[in-house]
């Protein structure tokens, strides 16, 4: 006569529900991190950056840089924005 824990264990609905389990935290391990880490800010002097470093700098601090800026002005306004070293 099988007790109700071997019932359970025999039981379709518990593997299914395991494997759901499984599954879930194995998305979650894989998905829950950075799967797309954003790039670092650019280092170093903003003249030898590039357009694409200059624009993903002011973006990254909400100075919404306009598409149609040339280099010059994007550098000008990444040196503007600035933070002045504090002695």
């Amino acid at each position: 006569m099988p007790t109700p824990l071997d019932r359970a264990l025999n039981s379709k609905n518990t593997f299914l529900a395991f494997a759901g389990v499984v599954t879930a935290a194995a998305v979650f391990s894989i998905w829950g991190q950075d799967m797309f880490p954003q790039a670092s800010d650019p280092k170093g002097d903003p003249e030898t950056w590039t357009h694409d470093e200059l624009r993903r700098w002011l973006a990254a601090r909400n100075l919404h840089p306009n598409p149609k800026d040339t280099k010059e002005e994007l550098l000008e306004r990444v040196k503007a924005n600035l933070r002045v070293p504090r002695a």
